[in-house]
C-alpha cells in the first residue's frame, strides 16, 4: 500500500487535498473533525447522535484489521474527510466514511471509495459492503455514481450496499471524467481569472516585474488588477499595496516576480488570502541544485496545503488574448494575437522564439502557458483544458520531459480523435539499459523510439523544430483537412515543381498532377488554374509555388491564391521562393512556406491527422483464447522462486496460455537423449544449448541447424558441450527442435518500462538485427490495426511481402503475434521482459523458434492513476 502513504488529489473545483493513511498522531485532529460534524452528518456516519467521539477518534487513528485514511487540507493539515474499511469474512470488508459538512460536493467521498478499494484489492479483499440509512440520499448517490457495479438491498430500515473492489472499465472511465473536470477547473483559474495580483510589481523597464506590469496593462485585462510592491509607491501610474492581504477584493490568480528567497513566504501570504492559483516567474528553484530543489519542494508544499495550483516556477508566464479575457501575464517582448492555437512550452527561450515565428506566420493563439519547472500543472492538465475549450482547435506542445507519459498517452489518444496535437520533444531519450542485454533490450536501448512510440500510439504529430511545428499549425489552424493524399502542384517554374513532386513521393503522398504555368504567369492565371484544380475530384490538396519573375508580384499572386482558396474544401499551401515574400495580411488564411519540402512536410502531417480522425477508434480487446488465470499462476510461481529469467522448461507454458506458438521441440539433459529426440522427430532438426545466463547462443557455438539423424545430433551435442565448457558457461542440457519452415526472420519482444509502461517491439531479425536497428515500438496493449502499422513501418517490410521471390508472410498471423505479446506484458505487470527471437514469418503463419521470459515483482503503481496530481 505504498501508494497510499502520500498522494495529492485534485478536487472538482481544481484545488487539491492530501490523502494518506491515518496514524496515532492524527487522533486529536480526527477528534476535532468528528466533533465538527453536524448532528445529521454524525447520525449518518454512526447511526447515533451520542457516539463517544474520543473513542471513535482513537479507533480511527489506530485501526487494526483494516485501513483508515484521512483527507487533509490547509497548513495545519485539517481533516476534511475520513474513510475506513474493516475486514469481515474472508475476501470481504465493510467500508464507511464521512466528509466535513463544508466540503460536501467536492468529490472527497468518491476519492475515499477509490483509494480504499484500491488498497483492499491489493490485500486480497474482493468485495466491499456498506450500510447506509435510507434518508442519506447523498451517500447513496455517491456509491451509485462511483462507477463500481453496486448492488443494493434493504434490511430492517437500512440499505445494504455491495460492490467489487476491482476497477471496472466503467469505473475507470468515470474517474477519468472526474479528473478531466478537475483539471479544467484548475487551469481555468490560471487562464480565465476574474482577478490578478502581481507580487513584485515595478515600473522599472527591462525587469521581469516591469515587463509583466507593462504587458498586463497593454493587453487590457478585463478583470481586476492589483499591484503589490514593497515600497507602496505607484507603479505605472496605478496605486499599489504593500501586501496581498491589503487587497480588499478576492484574488483568483497571483503572479509572483520576486527573488527566489522571497517566493515561499509570498506563496504563504497568497494561501492565507485564498488565492486559487499561482504563476511563479522566478528562477532559482529545481534547476540549480539541491538547495533549489528544496526551495521548490517548500513552495509546492505551501500550494498543496492550501489547495492552490501552481504554474512554474521559472516560467515566462501565461496569456489568454481572447477579447473576453485579454490577459498577458508574461514578460515576453511580443504582444499576443488572438487565434485558435493553444501553445504550452517548458522553455522560456523556446517560447520567445516560437511566439515571434507564430506572429510572422499569422498564427493567433487561444491561450499560452510557459510551464517552466512543471512543479504542479503540466502539459497533461492543459491538454484536458484545451480539449473542451471551443476557442482552441490546434494544440501545440514543446516538452523537455514527461511527468506521467502513460497519462499523457491516454489523454492525447482521446483528444487527437477530434483535435490535432503537434509536439516538439527536446532530446530523444533512450530506454534505460536492461540488466541483462537480450535481443529485445539491446534493440530498444539503441532505438531512441520510446517517445515516437508514445506519439504514434496517441496520434500526436511530432515536429523536429519550432519551424516545423508552426508550419503544421498554420496549415491545421486555417485550412480544411485533406480528404486524401493526392496532391496537385501548381508552379511557375519547373525546377521547384519537380522538387515538390519528389518531396511528395518521399512523404508517401501521391502526385495527382503538376501544372507549370511558366514564368510569365500572372496572378489572374494562378487564380483560374486553382479554380480548375478545385473542380477535379482527383485532387485532395494543392501546393502553389511562386518564383518571382518580372511579370507578377508576390502580393498580387498570393491575394489571387487566397481569393480562389476562400470557401474551398481542399487545403491550399503557398510556397514563395525569393526575397519578394508576401505578408501575412496579403496571404490571409493561406499558409506560406519558403521551400516546397517545408510545405510537403506540413501537408503530410495534416494527411496523417485526417486519416486518424476518419479511422474508427480501435478497441484494445483481449486476444481470443487467452488463459489469463493460468498464466498469472505461472508468473506468480516464477516470482515465488525468486524471479529473474524463467528456466527454459518453464517458458513455453505461459506463452501457450496466450496462444503464442513455438516450434515443436524437446528439452533433454544429455547428448544421447538429444539423438533419441531427433530420431523421434524425424527429418532435419535444430540443436541449441541450454545454460544459465546464455542469451546469444550463436556467439559461443550454441546453435546448430539442419542436423539429420541421431548420430549427427549426438555428436554435435557433445561438441557443443565442450565449447560451452571451455567458454565458462557449461550446458545444463539441450533443446532439440524441428526445423522451422522457410520464411523471414524477425524479433518480437515486449517489456515493462517504469515510466512509459508496457511496450511491444517488432523488428528485423537475423545476425545483423542489432546493427541495422530496424525496429518499431508501440505502447501496449495494442489492436490489430496498430500492429499491422508497425509491420508496414519497418524498412524491411518488403521482405514480408515477397521481395525478389521470397515467400510472402502471413501478415495477419504475424500481427496477431505482436498483439498477443503486448497483451501478455500489459496484463501481467510482473513480466518485466519477453524476448521472442527468432520469429519465422512464413506463408503458413508466424512461429517462435526461441523465447525468454524475465519476471520481477512490479513496483507499486496507482490502480487509479487518473486521480493523482
Amino acid at each position: 500500500m505504498g501508494l497510499l502513504a502520500e498522494t495529492d488529489i485534485v478536487l472538482r473545483d481544481g484545488s487539491t487535498v492530501h490523502v494518506r493513511r491515518a496514524t496515532a498522531g492524527d487522533e486529536p485532529r480526527l477528534r476535532e473533525f468528528l466533533g465538527a460534524l453536524s448532528d445529521r452528518s454524525r447520525w449518518f456516519r454512526f447511526f447515533s447522535g451520542g457516539v463517544n467521539l474520543d473513542a471513535a477518534a482513537r479507533s480511527a487513528a489506530g485501526l487494526g484489521d483494516g485501513l483508515s485514511l484521512v483527507v487533509l487540507r490547509g497548513p495545519e493539515a485539517t481533516v476534511v474527510g475520513h474513510g475506513t474499511y474493516i475486514r469481515g469474512s474472508p475476501g470481504e470488508a465493510e467500508v464507511a466514511f464521512a466528509v466535513a459538512d463544508a466540503w460536501h460536493g467536492h468529490g472527497i467521498a468518491t476519492v475515499l471509495i477509490a483509494h480504499l478499494a484500491q488498497a483492499a484489492s491489493a490485500e486480497g479483499i474482493a468485495t466491499f459492503s456498506a450500510t447506509v440509512l435510507p434518508e442519506n440520499r447523498r451517500m447513496l448517490r455517491v456509491f451509485r455514481d462511483s462507477g463500481f457495479p453496486v448492488t443494493t438491498g434493504s434490511f430492517e430500515g437500512e440499505v445494504l450496499i455491495e460492490f467489487p473492489t476491482s476497477l471496472s472499465r466503467d469505473a475507470r472511465r468515470r474517474f477519468e471524467d472526474r479528473q478531466r473536470d478537475a483539471d479544467v477547473a484548475a487551469v481555468a483559474h490560471v487562464l480565465r481569472p476574474s482577478s490578478v495580483a502581481v507580487l513584485g510589481a515595478t515600473s522599472t523597464p527591462a525587469t521581469i516585474g516591469g515587463e509583466l506590469v507593462r504587458n498586463l496593462l497593454a493587453s487590457g485585462f478585463t478583470g481586476s488588477l492589483h499591484l503589490v510592491t514593497a515600497g507602496g509607491a505607484e507603479v505605472a501610474g496605478r496605486p499599489t499595496v504593500t501586501d496581498i492581504s491589503d487587497v480588499e477584493d478576492d484574488v483568483e490568480l497571483a503572479v509572483i516576480a520576486l527573488p527566489a528567497g522571497a517566493v515561499v513566504d509570498a506563496a504563504r501570504a497568497c494561501a492565507a488570502k485564498g488565492v486559487r492559483a499561482l504563476v511563479v516567474l522566478t528562477a532559482g528553484f529545481a534547476e540549480p541544485g539541491p538547495n533549489g530543489r528544496a526551495l521548490q519542494a517548500d513552495l509546492l508544499a505551501v500550494c498543496r496545503s492550501a489547495g492552490m495550483r501552481l504554474v512554474g516556477p521559472d516560467c515566462l508566464g501565461v496569456a489568454n488574448p481572447h477579447p473576453a479575457v485579454a490577459l498577458n501575464a508574461t514578460y515576453a517582448p511580443a504582444a499576443f494575437t488572438a487565434g485558435n492555437a493553444g501553445f504550452a512550452t517548458q522553455s522560456g527561450s523556446f517560447a520567445i522564439a516560437a511566439l515571434d515565428e507564430a506572429a510572422a506566420r499569422g498564427i493567433g493563439l487561444s491561450t499560452f502557458v510557459s510551464m517552466g519547472e512543471k512543479a504542479d500543472l503540466s502539459g497533461n492538465d492543459l491538454l484536458e483544458y484545451w480539449e473542451q475549450d471551443p476557442q482552441t482547435s490546434v494544440l501545440l506542445l514543446h516538452l523537455e520531459s514527461f511527468g506521467n507519459p502513460r497519462r499523457f498517452g491516454r489523454i492525447a489518444r482521446r483528444i487527437t480523435r477530434t483535435k490535432p496535437i503537434v509536439a516538439v520533444k527536446g532530446g530523444r531519450p533512450v530506454l534505460r539499459p536492461r540488466a541483462v542485454p537480450t535481443h529485445t533490450g539491446a534493440l530498444l536501448a539503441a532505438s531512441e523510439q520510446t517517445v515516437d512510440a508514445l506519439f504514434a500510439h496517441a496520434g500526436v504529430l511530432r515536429a523536429e523544430t519550432v519551424g516545423e511545428m508552426l508550419d503544421v499549425a498554420a496549415l491545421l489552424a486555417h485550412q480544411p483537412l485533406p480528404r486524401g493524399d493526392r496532391v496537385a502542384v501548381l508552379t511557375n517554374a519547373a525546377g521547384p515543381g519537380r522538387l515538390c513532386a519528389d518531396a511528395c513521393e518521399a512523404a508517401a503522398l501521391r502526385v495527382a498532377t503538376v501544372v507549370d504555368l511558366t514564368a510569365s504567369a500572372t496572378a489572374a492565371e494562378y487564380e483560374r488554374a486553382l479554380r480548375v484544380l478545385f473542380g477535379d475530384d482527383a485532387v485532395d490538396a494543392v501546393v502553389t509555388i511562386f518564383v518571382r519573375p518580372l511579370a507578377a508580384r508576390a502580393a498580387e499572386v498570393v491575394r489571387a491564391v487566397a481569393a480562389a482558396a476562400a470557401g474551398t474544401e481542399r487545403p491550399v499551401l503557398a510556397v514563395w521562393v525569393g526575397a519578394d515574400a508576401p505578408s501575412a495580411a496579403d496571404a490571409g488564411a493561406v499558409p506560406r512556406f519558403s521551400t516546397p519540402e517545408e510545405a510537403v512536410r506540413a501537408l503530410a502531417h495534416a494527411v496523417g491527422h485526417a486519416r486518424r480522425r476518419e479511422e474508427p477508434a480501435e478497441s484494445q480487446v483481449e486476444p481470443s483464447g487467452a488463459d489469463t488465470a493460468t498464466a498469472s499462476t505461472l508468473v506468480a510461481a516464477g516470482l515465488g522462486r525468486g524471479g529473474g529469467w524463467l528456466p527454459a522448461g518453464d517458458v513455453e507454458r505461459p506463452l501457450a496460455c496466450w496462444g503464442i506458438a513455438m516450434v515443436a521441440g524437446r528439452l533433454v539433459t544429455s547428448a544421447g537423449a538429444a539423438g533419441r529426440a531427433a530420431a523421434e522427430f524425424g527429418g532435419a532438426v535444430a540443436l541449441k544449448a541450454v545454460a544459465p545466463g546464455l542469451l546469444h547462443k550463436r556467439d559461443v557455438g550454441g546453435v546448430r541447424l539442419g542436423l539429420s539423424g541421431p548420430t549427427a545430433v549426438s555428436r554435435a551435442a557433445r561438441e557443443m558441450g565442450r565449447l560451452l565448457q571451455d567458454a565458462g558457461t557449461p550446458a545444463e542440457g539441450f533443446h532439440v527442435q524441428r526445423m522451422a519452415p522457410a520464411g523471414t526472420e524477425l524479433i518480437v519482444g515486449a517489456l515493462s518500462d517504469a515510466a512509459f509502461g508496457p511496450l511491444v517491439a517488432c523488428g528485423a531479425g537475423g545476425l545483423e538485427a542489432e546493427l541495422l536497428g530496424d525496429v518499431q515500438l508501440r505502447l501496449a496493449p495494442l489492436g490489430p490495426r496498430e500492429a499491422d502499422a508497425m509491420l508496414r513501418d519497418l524498412r524491411s517490410f518488403p521482405l514480408l511481402e515477397g521481395y525478389r521471390g521470397r515467400p510472402r508472410a502471413d501478415l495477419g498471423a504475424l500481427g496477431d503475434l505482436v498483439v498477443r505479446a503486448g497483451a501478455l506484458v500489459a496484463t501481467h505487470p510482473a513480466v518485466a521482459e519477453l524476448d521472442l527471437t527468432p520469429v519465422i514469418a512464413s506463408p503458413t503463419g508466424a512461429l517462435v523458434v526461441d523465447a525468454r521470459v524475465r519476471v520481477q515483482a512490479p513496483g507499486v503503481t496507482a490502480a487509479f492513476p487518473s486521480l493523482n496530481v
